[in-house]
């Protein structure tokens, strides 16, 4: 007889078995129910010969050998399935590895501004000019790396055949490493005409010229590496990520001081010397990520190479664009909210950047929440466990709110010591105590509103992350700080910091229960959505 599988050639059943061809397999989760019911029975049972649309463990129920099997064992090792065992178990998996990787790269922007600075006073102002700029060009990677999460974690969830997601794979590191040399090759050409408007000039403008060129080519290798670490997360594996980013930033700092001085016998570079340290552990980072990748079987070629490149870049960028775009837009208007602090003087401003200095830090484990996440959602998501990934964001945003009160109550206790730390001076470090007083109080809003980014990344909701980044920044920080700037002063400034932030919270809950990754009816939640005629 001829059993019908919607969307698909028609499988036969008899009594002698049809040989399942491996441009069938890993696809009987399209069928319709029934006709699945009836084959995992009969293969099973033994009953039914099958042929077609089998899984891998339903042929192996059967004894069939699949042409993939052997090598998708060996890569089961190096995955981890996010879609069974307790929600807190795998979200805890994923984020806290994710913590040493980036408290990892922190430390080489504390390290470079550390060594720079004892050049010289230009340099170290050049420093102030650079990383603004590369923060918000590195946008782009964070982008490709959640649009290559955001497809292959759903990918893996869905069950997609081996071949396909190691191909998903090689197609997102090309796209990336494509667009990243277009990128760095625009900044290379540009750089002296952007730091000219942003008022860079004379030693300083020297300074940044030995270091932006050397920057530009180590950034083609932060792409690829990023979204190599995203193929690993994007499987379950966040240890071989961390290891990755503690390893490039380890190699980074050991050889800032070799470089910059001239240590052991090595010229000295000054800030090439900074910039080349970048360069030295990004490459040899990438070598050892993409070599693990290839040798676990997470990356192959699958056949050929462009079958499906055109969907793939489709998936990739659907979240990737969106979500660089939401990444570039905190540092820009971090620095317009910096603008605003100058109004009311120098030592508000290095009191201020200070305190975000000792804040970046205090959040590290909501960021590593943000990139464990994304994995467990996409992985559940793709597996259509709906409830399972409805249960992760929930317990993501507790997360949240336990450490954000833990936080304001470390951060209120020792604001003075913490501040007079980093600060230069008296004033400069009474100014960073108020701003971590007050402001810490809020920061569980500024968790929710990352943690929900990365959820709706993952679900194929960038448009709304962008939006939620926007409005925190735009519609609230950045309006309601020149405003307290210009009426209460710096006081007023902290209290915009406060304000967006829990207004922020409040919009990241609506928005994950408006996408679908948060199940309440709290009327606080679903009655905005209803204004905007979303249904709830």
């Amino acid at each position: 007889m001829v059993l019908p599988c919607l969307g698909h050639a028609p499988i036969h059943s008899g009594s002698a078995p049809i040989k399942t061809e491996k441009i069938y397999t890993y696809q009987i989760v399209e069928c319709v129910p029934w006709y699945t019911a009836l084959v995992q029975t009969a293969a099973v049972t033994g009953k039914l010969h099958s042929g077609g649309y089998l899984t891998p463990a339903l042929h192996s129920a059967k004894g069939h050998t699949l042409p993939d099997q052997a090598h998708s064992d060996s890569d089961n090792k190096s995955n981890r399935d996010l879609t069974q065992g307790p929600i807190w178990r795998a979200l805890a998996s994923m984020s806290a590895p994710m913590s040493f990787g980036i408290f990892a790269v922190l430390s080489v922007g504390l390290a470079d501004a550390y060594f720079l600075g004892q050049i010289g006073g230009a340099a170290l102002a050049a420093v102030g000019f650079i990383y603004p700029v590369t923060t918000a060009i590195t946008s782009l990677s964070i982008g490709l790396s959640a649009g290559a999460n955001a497809a292959l974690s759903q990918g893996v969830g869905r069950g997609d055949g081996a071949d396909a997601t190691r191909r998903l794979g090689l197609h997102a590191i090309g796209l990336g490493l494509g667009l990243s040399i277009i990128v760095a090759l625009l900044v290379w050409a540009t750089y002296p005409l952007v730091f000219a408007a942003l008022g860079a000039t004379g030693s300083v403008a020297d300074n940044i010229a030995a270091y932006i060129p050397v920057w530009a080519l180590s950034f083609p290798f932060l792409v690829v590496m990023m979204i190599t670490n995203a193929v690993f997360r994007a499987h379950g594996d966040s240890l071989t990520t961390a290891a990755i980013m503690v390893l490039a930033a380890v190699i980074n700092v050991g050889l800032d001081p070799l470089l910059i001085f001239g240590l052991w016998g090595l010229p000295e570079l000054g800030m090439t010397g900074a910039a080349l340290a970048t360069l030295i552990g990004r490459v040899v980072a990438v070598a050892l990520a993409l070599y693990l990748a290839w040798h676990r079987g997470l990356l192959g070629w699958g056949g050929s190479l462009f079958d499906g490149l055109w969907t793939s870049t489709r998936k990739i960028l659907n979240v990737g664009l969106p979500a660089a775009f939401s990444n570039a837009i905190n540092p820009a208007g971090m620095a317009l909210v910096t603008a605003a602090v100058a109004t009311v003087g120098e030592a508000a401003v290095a009191g201020f950047g200070a305190a975000t200095r000792i804040q970046s830090m205090a959040l590290v484990p909501l960021l590593a929440l943000s990139a464990g996440i994304g994995p467990v959602i996409g992985q559940n998501w793709g597996a259509d466990k709906r409830d399972r990934a409805q249960g992760a964001t929930a317990a993501g945003f507790w997360f949240c709110v336990g450490y954000g009160t833990l936080l304001a109550l470390v951060l209120g206790f020792f604001a003075e010591p913490l501040a007079a730390i980093f600060a230069s001076g008296e004033e400069d470090a009474a100014f960073a105590a108020t701003y971590l007083r007050y402001v810490g109080l809020s920061l569980f809003g500024y968790g929710l509103v990352v943690t929900a980014n990365a959820a709706m990344n993952a679900r194929d909701k960038a448009i709304w992350s962008m939006g939620l980044s926007l409005g925190r920044i735009f519609a609230l920080y950045l309006p309601l700080a020149w405003l307290g700037a210009l009426t209460l002063g710096f006081p007023g400034i902290v209290a915009a910091a406060v304000a967006a932030n829990v207004i922020a919270g409040w919009a990241a809950l609506v928005s994950a229960r408006g996408t679908g990754l948060l199940k309440t009816d709290i009327a606080a939640l679903t009655t905005p959505l209803k204004s905007f005629g979303k249904a709830v």
